[in-house]
């Protein structure tokens, strides 16, 4: 009452609570986080910071084993109660803590000798005692002249930081705010417990495996729920403060919150620090006593020294009962319950860790009578003998719930460095230990190799320890309390003395698996969801089909084809695919019977249908009730017409195998040809290929064969319906059955691979002579001619191919003639005969074997200079094949292809050489590009594996997760590169801007597409690598415990002891980095599944809207990114000169879109291709070759679509023709159709951006220029051509000299329009600038009998009219495909003084492959150098 009478307001220095500027002259000192002050130098095995361990050193448990085992039971030698040994506890929790784990998270885990009875009984051999080194300065560590020095997390000072916690804002968490008082909770008594969120440490109940914070009581000591009876010593003090608290607010009712407060913590400060120094020191060291107190010594370094902490105070521990009692006050002791309802008479200290709902400890009550009964019983002896609660049962983790404390102390000690036993008593002046038996009759020796130099401190002083502590121990107590001291300034009988025999055994070991079976499933199933989830829907979407009523099995490995099925009024079973055409047609009527196999497991939907002399039908429905309504709707047609059906059913399998599949019957109609061919030519069995091995079977298979017309007209290439195949057809099938059998076609194939010129005019003659009088009339010979012509399909019409008939009667003179003999059929054909003799039935399926082995009459002709691609003799102008010069009959002109200059030929080693280093001429500047954007980006990868591998160890990586880090870190790193920089790649307008300066020399501008998808197809598979990274680290970090997981991820996650990680999916669902990367791989997905070839061709628009998701893309990367998990964001660094380039590139654009274009003429051509002129925007200046993107404004405004442009630069409007082939285009054309004009009464408006640039405007570097267009890719070409003959005209300068055009079409009518830009280029190009090559790809060779009347009607054609009969120009047409390496020969024969030869291809991929392929080969020739430019469509 004394002191509250002299108390009045706040008038001094308060105290921080951090202990910092308690100290004068050093304000950190002692201070909350200040490194532990080492009396003695660290002893490390490298001297910087490893431990010494085994072999080193003996194995703690071991030593455990040796030093401290024994009988518990034995009474304090001076009398010294529980309640004194948890004071000392409550002490030593005020003075330090570096107990929790450092980070970062470094293990020295215990062995377990084999067989241990505690930790082994099964002898497995494998068990370890977890163990975490503790937290360090990261200032220390570097030299043996700065090693590892641990940290205190509290404050040194004896200054209650154990009651109102190490700093302010914990201290507030626990106040009340009102009286000076700490919060209470539901008694007011006791103090609150925790929530879900706590300052307290939260380990794990190893009794119950309870690991919450909730439960546990709110104190200042953050380990003040370790055990019951610390916990109880934490309670005592909370209720001191607020008594005093209380009594001041009685006797000062003016007084404030703070005042209160402040003046009740000031009076428990001083009454725990006189206690502490004069009443429970004196009592734990026995006899010896502190000095004097000389007053504050601001000198004095008031520092936990790790010799204190590791080792001296840890004594304490052989004075901790196995149990507690329970009194009242009156004395009585009673029962407490155990944790299995039964009764001890105590509280088993084992069983007490971390109690959160004791039923012993429920009310205020009965915190009073533990306190009472620790107050009442006797400590244990101060020996070295500690119960087994603490050396087999302390707790432990939940992976391992039970340790060994003696154990965990020695290697603490290893951890913290501490110096020997015998280097201590030196360092404190006692003279050094020489025999083992000196200090303890326990024998140590073994261990330590009979070496006492190595014995540790720890357990050195508990042996020598008899009756208190021994000398070492009490003189290192006695210098930590008195330099803390000297730093700072400012009676009821026990019934007996307890032993384990009479309490309730401790709880065993347990183990925890952190991710269970049922963590497993989910997190596997939730990982192939996420990367199967792409492929899903890319067959999801590409396999829609809800109105197919079935599917046809076409073969093993083969998709099942969704077809319906329809019989029509002539009995016919139509098999229709999706889109509706018709695929086969059966005819049900003409088959006596008709044998029907069912299927008769795997539910029951399969069914064959036996198709003789064809391939068979296998059908899958979608159940067994649609294919039994199929089979009763087959029964009623067929029974209709008086046939059977007879119904089998066998297994699905056995089905299948006996089905006949279109491959299978076309390798038998294979073998028949050969067979036919082989017998023909008389070629012997054992050189027809594979004729050698076939089997009995399949010959006589092949023999039995009988064609059908649809077989023989596809042999031929031909439509089944054609007169050609009709007639022929016709006339081979002597038996009129409608199959040609073997006889029958060996019968007409040996006259046109053997037979002479009047044998095969005589065949063509006969299949026109159905009457066999040996005369035609006109209209039969009209019919012959027109069979011929018909086979060029839609290259003629109908007009054109009349007028060629008749032109030809006429130049026969038939005109006079009624009937025609073959006399005169023959002599028509008189300047052809060579064509006539060369001519053969172009068969397929004998190709393959004309090739290899023999040299067919054919080849011999192609070897005599004589094939397709020479020069005939028969024709006096040198456009007739693809010869350069066009103009004038030259001795070049004449240049054989095939003729090349010996001094040419090279070695094939040489030609590798050659073709590498031309390779490196024409792509210099993309292997260096390439170079450097790889480069760049795997260096920033490394450089990330190599900081996270090697050089962040502070992190903690190598300790926890190397390869998911090394990947997910190495391939962020790559990604953020890649994926902004890839917008450079479409900045249309700044690389438009940058081919026309120096940077197109160094810079591939042209490649800016083609790297594009390079990037995206990069970064896409190092997003997948970065996902299952970080999938790894998932399920790491699913695994680790919360203190690994804190140092990884201190801004998220704070380690409160509890242990357990967070689950899979907090990380995957519940986190910004986990739920962004989980969007980010849904939006890929989408992105690259649409940008698929597949997606483009049939919704160009999906492509384009999927696309423009990659501004959320960013979004969501940089937040992705912000969260920091691992390290500091980047992505913004390398997002911000790419996107500032391409912002800057949108406004361009931007700045022009949206300026609304007149169209002055839209013309709807044939071929689907829509023709649109439109006015050109003033100041909008391009080359010839350029594309521009235009948008129509009847379709929408936001859906650009790129087309080159057809015009001229030097015309006054611009032009398009735009080809309908998919949903936009198809539109479009639909927009500009008269009938919807007539509505509109006006064209709809456009929308233009660009121009853009790319390689085909480059033409003019070149002074010879190759052109290749193929299809719809001859666009760029028309705009270059009219470009050039302008110019030429104008007498403009160019570099260029000769321009070679090489059209390819399946059909010129396919695109007329080009036929009259070349007709214009024709008729305006006077200096003959422009060689044109026209090829017509449906036809087969010249050499073919089907196209050998069609031959000679066109060069009839163009010998009379000077033009061709096909397309009306100049330029000479040829049949079937261009041979590209002819030509090039051809070119470097006729240009010699070329040094370099440009060639620009624009078609399908197919096409510009052979042009690339052919210029390749040249390529290996030391001659002209072919530099080839090509865009695909």
């Amino acid at each position: 009452s004394t002191c509250l009478d002299a108390q009045s307001k706040v008038t001094w220095e308060v105290q921080r609570y951090d202990g910092w500027y308690n100290n004068l002259a050093y304000h950190s000192r002692g201070a909350v986080g200040s490194p532990l002050v080492r009396l003695l130098p660290a002893r490390y095995s490298d001297g910087v910071l490893q431990p010494l361990q085994e072999p080193q050193l003996p194995n703690p448990r071991k030593i455990s084993d040796v030093t401290a085992r024994g009988h518990s039971g034995l009474p304090s030698a001076h009398n010294q109660t529980v309640l004194s040994v948890f004071f000392g506890y409550h002490v030593m929790f005020e003075m330090l803590d570096s107990r929790p784990p450092g980070c970062p998270p470094e293990f020295m885990y215990i062995p377990v000798p084999e067989g241990d009875p505690v930790f082994d009984p099964h002898r497995a051999g494998r068990v370890l005692l977890p163990f975490q080194r503790g937290p360090w300065d990261k200032h220390s560590s570097q030299s043996p002249n700065n090693p590892r020095t641990q940290v205190n997390l509290v404050t040194a000072w004896l200054d209650g930081s154990s009651i109102y916690g190490p700093s302010s804002s914990w201290s507030d968490a626990l106040r009340s705010f009102s009286g000076g008082l700490l919060s209470s909770g539901e008694q007011l008594d006791m103090p609150k417990r925790s929530g879900s969120t706590s300052l307290m440490w939260s380990a794990a109940d190893p009794s119950t495996g309870q690991h919450e914070p909730e439960g546990l009581y709110e104190l200042g000591n953050a380990w003040g729920n370790e055990n019951v009876f610390t916990m109880a010593e934490g309670i005592v003090w909370f209720r001191y403060h607020n008594y005093i608290a209380s009594q001041l607010s009685e006797k000062h009712s003016s007084w404030s919150d703070e005042d209160l407060f402040q003046n009740a913590r000031k009076t428990v400060v001083a009454t725990f620090q006189n206690i502490a120094f004069y009443e429970w020191l004196p009592g734990f060291l026995g006899e010896k006593t502190m000095p004097p107190y000389q007053g504050y010594q601001k000198f004095v370094d008031p520092g936990i020294s790790p010799e204190f902490q590791a080792a001296a105070i840890r004594f304490a521990t052989t004075m901790a009962p196995p149990g507690v009692y329970m009194r009242n006050r009156t004395c009585h002791f009673q029962k407490v319950v155990n944790i299995d309802g039964s009764t001890s008479s105590a509280i088993r200290m084992c069983n007490s860790f971390w109690n959160r709902q004791n039923p012993n400890l429920k009310s205020g009550q009965d915190i009073d009578h533990l306190i009472m009964g620790m107050a009442s019983q006797i400590a244990e002896r101060e020996d070295n003998m500690v119960v087994e609660d603490l050396r087999d049962y302390m707790y432990g983790p939940l992976r391992f719930s039970r340790s060994d404390l003696v154990a965990l102390t020695v290697q603490r000690g290893r951890d913290f460095g501490l110096p020997s036993y015998n280097q201590v008593r030196e360092g404190l002046g006692l003279a050094p230990v020489g025999r083992w038996g000196d200090i303890n009759p326990q024998d140590l020796s073994d261990l330590y190799d009979g070496d006492i130099s190595k014995l540790e401190l720890f357990p050195g002083g508990l042996l020598e320890s008899v009756d208190g502590p021994g000398q070492v121990f009490s003189s290192i107590i006695l210098d930590q309390l008195n330099r803390i001291r000297n730093g700072d300034r400012d009676p009821c009988p026990q019934p007996s003395q307890v032993t384990t025999s009479e309490l309730h055994p401790c709880t065993n070991a347990t183990k925890l698996n952190y991710f269970d079976d049922g963590s497993k499933a989910g997190f596997g199933i939730s990982v192939i969801c996420l990367f199967l989830f792409p492929v899903g829907q890319y067959l999801t979407l590409t396999n829609q089909n809800p109105q197919a009523k079935a599917c046809e099995w076409q073969g093993p490995k083969k998709p099942l084809f969704p077809v319906s099925l329809l019989i029509d009024d002539r009995r016919k079973l139509q098999v229709f695919d999706q889109s509706g055409p018709a695929l086969r047609s059966l005819s049900l009527g003409s088959q006596t019977h008709l044998d029907v196999l069912l299927s008769s497991n795997n539910y029951r939907r399969a069914l064959l249908m036996k198709v003789p002399k064809e391939y068979d039908l296998v059908l899958y429905f979608e159940d067994e009730g649609q294919r039994g309504e199929f089979v009763r709707y087959l029964r009623s047609e067929v029974t209709d017409g008086g046939q059977e059906l007879a119904v089998r059913d066998m297994t699905e399998k056995e089905l299948l195998r006996e089905a006949v599949t279109r491959d299978q019957r076309a390798q038998i109609v294979e073998n028949f040809i050969r067979s036919a061919f082989a017998k023909v030519l008389e070629i012997e069995n054992c050189d027809a290929r594979d004729m050698s091995g076939a089997s009995y079977r399949k010959t006589r298979e092949a023999l039995e064969t009988e064609l059908t017309r649809t077989e023989f007209a596809d042999a031929l290439g031909l439509k089944p319906d054609s007169l050609f195949v009709d007639a022929m057809f016709t006339l081979a099938d002597k038996d009129g059955n409608g199959y040609l059998s073997f006889q029958e076609f060996l019968d007409v194939i040996v006259i046109f691979m053997k037979g002479s010129p009047e044998e095969k005019s005589k065949l063509m003659f006969s299949m026109h002579d159905i009457d066999g009088d040996g005369f035609l009339s006109k209209e039969d010979f009209s019919r012959l001619l027109r069979s011929f012509i018909e086979i060029s399909s839609s290259l003629l019409s109908k007009s054109q191919a009349e007028e060629a008939i008749k032109d030809m009667l006429k130049a026969a003179g038939f005109n006079d003639k009624e009937q025609i003999t073959w006399e005169d059929f023959h002599f028509l054909l008189r300047d052809h005969e060579k064509e006539l003799t060369f001519a053969q039935l172009n068969i397929k399926g004998d190709k393959g074997w004309r090739r290899s082995g023999h040299t067919t009459t054919r080849e011999k002709v192609s070897s005599l200079g004589l094939g397709n691609f020479q020069p005939d003799a028969a024709d006096v102008t040198t456009r007739d094949h693809i010869q350069p010069h066009a103009a004038h009959v030259t001795t070049r002109d004449h240049i054989q292809p095939h003729a090349v200059d010996e001094r040419y030929n090279r070695s094939p080693i040489q030609q590798k050489i050659q073709q590498f280093k031309r390779f490196v001429e024409n792509y210099r500047r993309h292997i260096v590009c390439f170079t450097i954007v790889y480069g760049i980006t795997a260096g920033v990868a490394l450089e990330r594996c190599y900081y996270y591998g090697l050089q962040a160890y502070s992190t903690g990586m190598p300790e926890t997760s190397v390869v998911g880090i090394l990947a997910s870190r190495g391939s962020a790193a790559a990604i953020s590169f890649l994926y902004p920089y890839m917008l450079l790649t479409v900045c249309r307008n700044l690389i438009t801007l940058g081919r026309e300066t120096f940077l197109n020399q160094y810079i591939p501008f042209d490649a800016a597409i083609d790297f594009h998808r390079f990037m995206a197809m990069s970064a896409l598979l190092l997003t997948v690598v970065h996902s299952l990274g970080h999938v790894v680290n998932v399920y790491v970090f699913s695994v680790s415990d919360l203190s690994i997981l804190a140092c990884l991820f201190p801004k998220v996650l704070v380690n409160n002891g509890s242990e357990m990680p967070m689950k899979w999916s907090w990380w995957f669902f519940q986190t910004v980095p986990g739920l962004t990367g989980i969007l980010l791989l849904f939006i890929f997905a989408f992105m690259y599944v649409f940008a698929t070839h597949y997606f483009r061709r049939i919704s160009f628009r999906g492509f384009w809207l999927t696309h423009y998701l990659y501004v959320v893309v960013y979004i969501l990367v940089i937040i992705h990114g912000s969260f920091a998990l691992l390290q500091e964001p980047r992505f913004y660094i390398y997002l911000i000169p790419p996107g500032l380039l391409f912002l800057l590139d949108k406004l361009i654009s931007l700045n022009r879109k949206k300026v609304e274009i007149p169209v002055v003429n839209a013309t709807l051509l044939p071929s689907e291709v829509t023709h649109l002129e439109f006015k050109r925007p003033q100041g909008f200046v391009y080359r010839s070759g350029q594309w521009v993107r235009v948008a129509c404004l009847a379709l929408g405004t936001d859906e650009y679509h790129p087309f080159t442009l057809t015009s001229a630069p030097h015309e006054e409007t611009l032009s398009l023709h735009i080809r309908a082939v998919g949903p936009w285009t198809s539109h479009l054309r639909e927009a500009y159709a008269p009938n919807n004009l007539e509505q509109l009464r006006t064209y709809p408006k456009l929308y233009l951006d660009g121009p853009f640039g790319e390689g085909h405007q480059d033409w003019t570097d070149f002074e010879v220029a190759v052109l290749v267009g193929g299809g719809i890719g001859v666009t760029p070409f028309a705009s270059i051509l009219k470009d050039l003959v302008f110019k030429s005209s104008v007498k403009f300068k160019i570099q260029c000299k000769k321009v070679y055009f090489i059209w390819v079409t399946r059909t010129q009518r396919q695109f007329e329009w080009v036929s009259d830009i070349i007709r214009e280029v024709e008729e305006q190009d006077s200096l003959d600038l422009v060689s044109v090559h026209i090829y017509i790809t449906q036809l087969a060779e010249k050499f073919d009998l089907r196209t050998t009347m069609l031959y000679v009607c066109e060069r009839h054609f163009q010998k009379e009219w000077n033009r061709s009969l096909f397309t009306g120009l100049r330029s000479v047409t040829h049949f079937g495909r261009p041979p590209f390496l002819s030509f090039f020969s051809s070119l470097q024969e006729v240009h010699p003084e070329v040094g370099k030869i440009g060639v620009f291809s624009c078609g399908p991929p197919g096409l510009t492959k052979n042009v690339e392929k052919a210029c390749q080969q040249m390529n290996k020739r030391d001659q002209t150098h072919f530099i080839h430019h090509y865009e695909n469509f």
